[in-house]
């Protein structure tokens, strides 16, 4: 029952990301042409991003006080009652209605994922995480390609009305499946007002996610690998439009929906693969299946500006989505694997430092296209992950050489404590 109860969220999640993809193009459109300034469409994508920045600070102390069942339900209502305002709003206020969804999507999209993420062990077993975030990543996957296909059709015979109006429903839809969860109503209690977790210390909440996280520093880097990735990713979403334009100035369109669908299978492919793994070892990917899946997503980001042919161009794809896939769900089943008080703080600092990361790279990516070609700047933005990466790895292992972190530390269970010496041995 757990288990079918899950998969109607991830259902529901699937939907509510196939609305969220679809207005990413439908809202893009609509601000251009009520305000007729490109300008308007960045600063529209910028205060959707600033809000997720603001969210993901505060996601950790909201869910210290409101579960995340409520949590989930009530930001998806919030993001349907945003749309509906849009559709209603008169034309004279058609603008501030815009940068208002754009707020509120951010922000209430970056709560919804970290208590999402940050509750999956209390959603499944101990042993079906990593089942557990295959199967969401793969739900997003599929919506996000299907979301981007279907945007132009929607939006050509339809009309804005009707997108922002099949939004709105995805996200009711997922409300309705949030609310079938069996998630208790309330924060889980600390042994210090008679729960079972151990009391928190004194002013823990008051320290601020960077602080909390001090304890687990292999977790923290991991956090800012994240970051540096999402900068990486915003250099080829950036550039990937200006590069299909170079290869056929009369089809631009084609190269990137060949790519995402390509990539979008590769990723939904590996979750099989991974799950079918899991299943048969007992072994989670780890921290090190995150370290290596971020330096062959980012080796292939960059190869496919690399002016391949289309055969390898498709398989450099293919490549993408898996590695991309690997890492997603390596990072969250890592992160899951922590106390409940600082698996939400881990899970809101890292929805910070993606908004950052991603933020930060597309204002200097969008600089850098007017003087760089597309291979240079993915290069550069992609290779700095690359190379904070193979630093990543390089510690895991030598921390597993040294025997100072062993499987079950990587996997978030602590530091691997020594045997003690048998009576009589010498010491």
């Amino acid at each position: 029952m757990k288990e079918r109860r899950y998969r109607i969220l991830v259902t529901g999640y699937a939907l509510s990301s196939y609305g969220t993809y679809l207005n990413l193009v439908a809202l893009n459109l609509y601000v251009y042409a009520v305000t007729d300034r490109a300008l308007a469409v960045g600063v529209f994508m910028a205060v959707r991003l600033g809000a997720g920045f603001l969210a993901g600070l505060g996601a950790a102390p909201l869910l210290a006080r409101w579960a995340a069942k409520p949590a989930m339900f009530w930001s998806n209502v919030v993001q349907a009652a945003a749309l509906l305002l849009l559709v209603c709003a008169p034309d004279g206020l058609r603008g501030a209605a815009l940068f208002l969804v754009s707020a509120v999507t951010g922000g209430a999209g970056t709560v919804f994922m970290v208590a999402f993420r940050s509750s999956v062990p209390d959603m499944v077993d101990e042993g079906r995480r990593t089942w557990a975030n295959s199967l969401m990543v793969s739900g997003r996957s599929m919506a996000m390609v299907v979301g981007f296909a279907s945007s132009g059709v929607v939006v050509s015979l339809l009309g804005y009305t009707a997108a922002f109006l099949i939004d709105m429903a995805t996200f009711l839809a997922c409300a309705a499946s949030v609310a079938l969860l069996p998630l208790t109503g309330r924060p889980a209690r600390t042994a210090g007002d008679g729960g079972t977790e151990p009391p928190a210390p004194r002013g823990r909440w008051r320290a601020g996610a960077p602080v909390a996280l001090a304890a687990a520093p292999a977790v923290a880097l991991m956090v800012a690998l994240r970051g540096i990735d999402a900068l990486g990713s915003s250099s080829h979403n950036a550039a990937l439009p200006v590069y299909s334009t170079e290869l056929d100035a009369a089809r631009p369109a084609v190269f990137v929906s060949v790519f995402w669908c390509t990539w979008a299978l590769g990723n939904v492919l590996v979750q099989q693969v991974l799950q079918r793994y899991v299943k048969r070892s007992g072994r989670t990917v780890g921290a090190l299946g995150f370290g290596c899946g971020t330096i062959v997503m980012s080796a292939t980001f960059i190869l496919a500006f690399a002016g391949l042919p289309w055969a390898a161009t498709v398989v450099v794809a293919l490549l993408a989505g898996a590695a991309d896939g690997v890492t997603e769900v390596s990072y969250s089943s890592h992160l899951q694997t922590l106390p409940a008080a600082l698996r939400t703080r881990a899970f809101g600092l890292s929805a910070t430092v993606e908004n950052l990361g991603f933020g930060a790279g597309m204002i200097a990516v969008a600089a850098a296209l007017d003087a760089f070609s597309p291979l240079s700047v993915v290069g550069v933005a992609h290779g700095v992950a690359v190379v904070v990466a193979l630093v990543f790895v390089a510690r895991v292992l030598r921390l597993r050489r040294t025997g100072a972190v062993g499987p079950a530390s990587e996997a978030g269970r602590g530091p691997v404590r020594p045997r003690r010496t048998p009576p009589g041995a010498r010491r």
